[in-house]
């Protein structure tokens, strides 16, 4: 396990996770690697394995050569090297078997460990982080990027590693012929090297280019997407179809700078060169009697061997290129700081319901949302939160469970700052019902379990969407609760989205529940029956409400009136209505 610490603060950590080096992409992705050493180290002894026997061939292929120009060839030889070089094909299969196996291996399993790493990381963000972030982007990051890192290491880094042994290996048999003849490849291995290094300088921001237009394609399509309704109510598919365009001309365009660059690869025209120089040297040393036609053989099939690395080059930095550029982009967004930290150490008990806001103030940036919020809610309480659009209504309730934190005051909940409680304990007990309900492509059982998961039982969730007047409408469906609908809801009405969220909250047995104008799609037949289930069900629990229905906020214990984030008044409906001009103005068509 690496030193490198994970990020202080995070909203969500698992048990015993494994620490990366996060200190740069190439340490980043040597991490993953290195987690795996017995994998690493068969797939390195496989390669150099590999590599020695390929290269014993031409060195073989020498020797037969030279029995066959003998003027009696002894057939017993001729047959022992036939068959070596058949022992040898044999057993570099099995090698490459186990290389293969190997470099897959840590191939999947990297991508794997990358993938959770990042979905941890993400799952940890603070809302802030994740407001300021664009959805296609992070999928983008999430599958593309990480997917890049297994083409990476295979074929990529496995192709680079035996490149790398397929030189070395033939540079070593070669010395064994005749120190000579190292001449003219250790001289194009220079050269090889400077070019290699000149074509990875020009490759590597094309390929981070290519990586950031593909985020950003994909960021537009998901926005184009999760937007359609919006787009084909105001007829703008044209406008889309040319934004989209426009973003896959750039990723198009940079693919094709790639292609430029490797169109200017320049190894494998100096190996020309260099083969040509090398059998010119090798002729000579024939002819000089320093070596024997055998060896010269030899020679040339293991400069033939040189063309392998020199030409795979090309495709294989390609792919770590674009390998790095990825973990870059998943680094960038892995290390990111968020505002919230768990608190694993922090206050974990059973809430009872008692809510003090001390002075609480709340902006986005430098623009203030809320300042000197104060107010005291007593356990089981239900409060009704009044105001106009953009006084700060939801903000003040998601300051309850450090949905976002306060940048001033503090919020007590039975007596204990927010901040230090343990922020599992403290959001479990807490249920927000939002007006925009969101519900996933499960079933209606899952989205209702949503809360508890595994450890919801069918009579529980039963129970929980009668309180919520859910129940006979799901019956209506051919497959009841195994009934799975579409993203966000979209099969279900608004009524019934609302009435799915009200079973799911009812189901965890809050201790704060949050009612961000959670009926407005509910009819007043069914509103008032979904009320009556709430003040059963509830009874003892703090309640806070955001709603203009008259007919709720009437039954609040208290009502706090916001106007421009700050509260202007608080007290019971009778005594607003008497003593505030603005709340008889926002109810002043119920009279």
């Amino acid at each position: 396990m690496t030193t490198q610490a994970l990020p202080t603060r995070r909203e969500f950590s698992v048990a015993d996770e494994y620490q990366y080096d996060r200190r740069g992409p190439v340490r980043w992705i040597l991490s993953h690697i290195l987690r795996y050493k017995t994998y690493v180290f068969s797939f390195l002894a496989a390669s150099t394995l590999t590599a020695a026997l390929f290269s014993a061939v031409p060195a073989l292929t020498g020797r037969a050569f030279n029995e066959v120009l003998k003027p009696t060839p002894d057939p017993g030889q001729l047959l022992l090297i036939g068959l070596t070089i058949l022992g040898i094909v044999l057993l570099r299969g099995a090698t490459d078997i186990v290389n293969a196996f190997s470099i897959e291996t840590l191939a999947q399993r990297t991508e794997r460990d990358a993938r959770a790493e990042l979905y941890i990381s993400l799952l940890g963000k603070s809302q802030t982080f994740h407001n300021r972030q664009r959805v296609g982007d992070i999928m983008a990051r999430a599958s593309n990027d990480v997917r890049q890192l297994n083409p990476m290491l295979n074929p990529g880094v496995a192709l680079i590693t035996d490149s790398m042994l397929s030189i070395l290996m033939p540079l070593i048999f070669i010395s064994f012929i005749d120190l000579r003849l190292l001449a003219a490849p250790l001289v194009f291995l220079v050269i090889f090297v400077f070019l290699l290094r000149d074509y990875t300088r020009r490759l590597n921001p094309v390929a981070a280019e290519i990586r950031g237009r593909f985020g950003d394609l994909n960021a537009g399509l998901n926005e184009t997407i999760s937007g359609i309704e919006v787009v084909k109510s105001a007829a703008q598919e044209a406008q889309e179809k040319r934004k989209f365009a426009r973003n896959a001309t750039f990723v198009r365009d940079f693919y094709v700078k790639e292609g430029q660059v490797q169109a200017r690869y320049l190894p494998i025209l100096f190996f020309g060169f260099a083969l040509t120089a090398a059998f010119a040297h090798g002729l000579w040393l024939v002819q000089q009697g320093a070596i024997d036609v055998g060896q010269l053989v030899a020679y040339m099939g293991l400069m033939g061997i040189l063309r392998f690395p020199t030409f795979i080059s090309i495709f294989t930095f390609s792919l770590v290129q674009l390998g790095i550029a990825g973990a870059r982009r998943i680094l960038e967004m892995i290390d990111e700081e968020t505002e919230m930290d768990e608190n694993k150490g922090g206050h974990a008990a059973e809430i009872r319901g008692d809510i003090r806001f001390e002075e609480v103030a709340f902006g986005f940036g430098t623009a203030p949302v809320l300042q000197q919020i104060g107010f005291h809610v007593q356990p089981g309480q239900t409060v009704a939160i009044v105001g106009q659009t953009g006084s700060g209504k939801t903000t003040l309730t998601k300051l309850v469970n450090r949905i976002y934190d306060v940048s001033g005051g503090r919020i007590l909940v039975d007596d204990v700052d927010v901040r230090d409680w343990n922020m599992a304990s403290l959001r479990s007990q807490i249920s927000t019902i939002e007006q925009d309900v969101f519900l996933f492509s499960r079933t209606i059982r899952e989205n209702i379990a949503f809360g508890l998961g595994s450890k919801a039982t069918e009579e529980a969730i039963i129970r929980a969407a009668k309180d919520a007047q859910a129940h006979d409408f799901i019956l209506s469906f051919k497959d009841g609760y195994d009934t799975v609908i579409g993203e966000r809801g979209v099969t279900l009405s608004g009524g019934q989205r609302q009435r799915l969220a009200i079973a799911r909250a009812l189901l965890t047995d809050p201790r704060i529940l949050i009612l961000d104008d959670s009926t407005s799609a509910i009819d007043s037949a069914t509103e008032d029956k979904i009320q009556q289930a709430i003040h059963r069900v509830l009874e003892g629990r703090t309640t806070f409400l955001i709603t203009h229905r008259l007919s709720m906020i009437r039954r609040a214990d208290m009502i706090v009136m916001l106007d421009k984030g700050r509260v202007v008044d608080c007290g019971s409906h009778a005594d607003l209505i008497e003593r505030n001009d603005l709340y008889r103005r926002i109810f002043a068509r119920y009279f």
